[in-house]
């Protein structure tokens, strides 16, 4: 076999770098499903949701029975000597002018609120989860392609090094392919450190060390065909726009609230109560005490504090609608960005294998060319050179089109732990 189908072989063995995934290596899948359970973030967004459900609740429960015990005691020099009492309080809301009802379409308002609130916590994990294991990827793949750089051009310096002790080759072009070797050793010091500082990042978010990434990730199924269906699909699913809707309907009930407090209630209660005194050693009881009644609450005048509230819960209700709108234009850019992001991170990927195809053509002929001596040592380099690159720039085009696709699907409100599972 000739030295030229040896570089032939190996040029092919590197453009497989990019082509092929090691046989157990880990997906985007399993680091979504290990952010999913450890990431501490994703876990305080639960819990805060989880506080938040108990306020419906609580609401409920100012429009239900109460019962209460009171017991006390006590001495004096007066001769009376020790004394005590015990008492049942129960209390039960009839009306309330619409208090409870309003507070509990408000509290159910804001726990639907609270769920998109999660939902994009999630999103914003999931998609930190991606670029972490997007830029994983391309220092990985940039760490092995310096790697195989470099035992190329050991070859290669071998091969001069040869061809000078022969008189076929200059000192020059062993000085050449030395310091080009010597750039591409710096070139990965560099890459192993952006490794080590990828890894680390994957770490915070995912909550495990990586191994060798997958570098072959199918695209989301949820993606949508085109700008319009991303638009319409945001408008029916973006978190954030679908919050601000239900801080809305929470922003309504607190106006009934507000009036509430204007109307009469009705409440009966009850008590019962027994008290006891001890004197000279004996306890004497007294008759037992009862009360049941009906308490009828009406505000006459409130000084302007009803209607003032109101007004303010009004207020609040006209912002919280503009923040809608604020949040619907919003939603429409960051669309409309990642969908533009998207499509020239796909273009770009696709003209990045096209260069690699080419760059690969051009070295091989270079490198056959040289063999026959019509091509310098300079020449090789420079093809050297721009296949690394194409490399390079393929690695980087299939990462940031894995970024793109999580932006726009956060923004139509579709990255979750189904996204990549395609």
């Amino acid at each position: 076999m000739t030295r030229g189908i040896i570089t032939r072989a190996a040029l092919l063995g590197g453009a497989a770098l990019l082509c092929t995934a090691p046989v157990h290596a880990e997906r985007l899948r399993d680091a979504i499903a290990a952010a999913y359970t450890t990431n501490p973030t994703l876990a305080e967004a639960q819990a805060r949701q989880e506080a938040l459900e108990e306020a419906p609740e609580q609401a409920r429960a100012e429009g239900r029975p109460t019962l209460s015990a009171t017991a006390n005691g006590g001495y004096d020099d007066l001769g009376y000597g020790s004394a005590g009492s015990t008492d049942l309080q129960a209390a039960m809301p009839i009306w309330t002018g619409g208090r409870v009802s309003a507070a509990v379409r408000a509290s159910s308002a804001d726990v639907a609120a609270g769920e998109q609130v999660l939902r994009d916590s999630e999103a914003a994990v999931l998609q930190s989860v991606v670029a972490a294991y997007a830029d994983l990827l391309f220092a990985q793949q940039a760490v092995e392609v310096a790697r195989i750089g470099i035992e190329r051009l050991d070859r290669q310096v071998g091969e001069a090094q040869s061809r000078f002790d022969l008189g076929q080759a200059t000192k020059t072009d062993v000085a050449q392919l030395q310091a080009q070797r010597s750039s591409v050793v710096a070139n990965l010091a560099d890459a192993e450190a952006a490794l080590a500082s990828s890894r680390a990042a994957y770490r915070a978010v995912v909550g495990e060390d990586p191994g060798d990434l997958e570098a072959e990730v199918p695209p989301p199924a949820r993606l949508p065909a085109d700008i319009a269906d991303a638009r319409a699909a945001a408008e029916l699913a973006n978190p954030r726009l679908l919050e601000r809707l239900r801080i809305v309907d929470a922003s309504e009930a607190r106006i009934d609230r507000a009036r509430a407090d204007g109307a009469p209630s009705v409440a009966p209660a009850g008590t019962y109560g027994r008290g006891v005194r001890e004197t000279s050693g004996d306890l004497r009881g007294y008759d037992n005490a009862a009360s049941v009644g009906v308490t009828l609450h009406i505000p006459l005048l409130t000084g302007g504090m009803v209607a003032s509230r109101v007004r303010e819960a009004e207020a609040t209700t006209r912002a919280d609608r503009y923040a809608v709108q604020a949040e619907l234009r919003e939603t429409m850019r960051s669309v409309e960005t990642a969908w533009a992001t998207l499509q020239a991170a796909g273009q770009r990927e696709e003209a990045s294998r096209d260069g690699l195809a080419a760059a690969q053509i051009a070295l091989d002929g270079v490198r056959a060319e040289y063999e026959f001596g019509l091509r310098s040592t300079i020449d090789i380099l420079l093809a050297e050179q721009s296949y690394r690159a194409a490399q390079l720039a393929l690695a980087r085009a299939r990462s940031d089109v894995l970024v793109a696709q999580a932006a726009l699907l956060r923004a139509t409100g579709h990255l979750d732990r189904a996204a990549f599972l395609g």
